[in-house]
């Protein structure tokens, strides 16, 4: 730290550190101009022997003037006199902290557990500004709102948006809102105990209880930074919330291929859903070994429950090969997927 900044902070420390009996005399002063040090006691509970000393320290501070008549006079100085000229040192002194700041890696815990409700705002916002891809989002009507103008831009940016409004009973009536503005799809869902959640690309995720976006005690949300624990999120809203809440509007058949996926959900319910072929590159890794593979070739198999508990395909390489694909954490199949292309025309690349 250099010793301009040093001392600039040292001298915000000493103008401000007032104790009780400075405050006390200060704005006893304050509201009425001129005293003597006997006035300031009579007016405060200031003991008579401390008066001197808390007026002199004030006086070193340059909020009042001494003047050393008999009786000594206390004078209180224009308050844009006293502090006018911190203002300005004040905003200095920020912009230079802030040039110093550092920002905490957001990488360093896997998990983290917050009890803010700005910091979990923040991370939200921070979660969709973070999605390359793909979105999954349980959000209140209110905080559709507030991030209107966000998951418009991850529209127009291509950006594949599942949107969950909860409570259904307030959530905008689709005659009225333009839901395919902020998601490709959007569902509602009864009851207040649905929680805020937020995945970006299968990964860096939040999840919250709506009672921690209100004026309430037993507030928390939980942060997942970058880290594959963020699955978990994103299954139990593919599984649990998704698959109980009612559809508001749907434009999956009019989204442009390739189409890029972190949820072998998200593929392969849009497989069953379009007919044709479909030609895939996967990146994942081999269950058995742990070993990154690369799988790219035709889907000549797809497999789904419509509780979501399985979903998988089978791809055929150029060299004949049927290589089934799971999802994340998969067991039963050949390969886990952690990333996945999909077009019509031919086999995509992720370059």
């Amino acid at each position: 730290m250099t010793d301009d900044l040093r001392n600039t902070l040292e001298r915000f420390g000493e103008q401000f550190n007032l104790g009780e009996y400075e405050i006390e005399a200060y704005l006893t002063v304050l509201e009425r101009g001129e005293l003597t040090a006997s006035e300031i006691a009579d007016r405060t509970d200031i003991p008579q022997p401390r008066v001197y000393d808390t007026v002199r320290s004030l006086s070193d501070r340059g909020l009042v003037e001494l003047r050393e008549s008999r009786p000594m006079k206390i004078v209180a100085v224009d308050p844009e006199d006293a502090f006018g000229n911190l203002e300005s040192s004040f905003a200095e002194l920020v912009a230079e902290l802030e040039a110093r700041y550092t920002a905490p890696a957001r990488e360093t815990e896997a998990v983290s557990l917050v009890k803010s409700r700005s910091t979990i705002l923040r991370y939200l916002e921070e979660v969709i500004a973070d999605a390359d891809y793909e979105l999954a989002l349980s959000l209140t009507p209110e905080l559709l709102r507030r991030f209107h103008d966000e998951l418009a831009e991850k529209i127009d940016d291509g950006v594949s948006v599942e949107l969950l409004v909860t409570p259904a009973s307030r959530a905008p009536d689709p005659r009225e809102y333009d839901y395919f503005e902020v998601a490709t799809i959007a569902r509602a869902r009864r009851g207040i105990t649905t929680p805020i959640l937020a995945v970006a690309d299968g990964e860096h995720s939040v999840y919250a209880t709506q009672d921690a976006l209100r004026d309430d005690r037993d507030r928390y949300g939980v942060i997942f930074n970058r880290s594959a624990l963020g699955f978990l999120v994103s299954g139990f809203f593919g599984t649990v919330l998704w698959t109980t809440a009612e559809t508001l509007a749907a434009d999956g058949k009019e989204r442009p291929f390739p189409r890029h996926y972190a949820s072998i959900r998200r593929a392969v319910k849009d497989m069953r859903e379009l007919d044709g072929e479909f030609y895939a590159a996967i990146e994942g890794r081999d269950v058995e070994t742990g070993e990154n593979v690369h799988v790219e070739g035709e889907v000549v198999d797809v497999a789904f429950e419509e509780s979501e508990e399985v979903a998988s395909f089978v791809v055929e390489t150029d060299d004949g090969d049927r290589v089934r694909i799971g999802g994340l954490v998969a067991a039963l199949e050949e390969v886990e997927a952690q990333e996945i292309l999909l077009d019509r025309d031919g086999t995509p690349s992720f370059e």
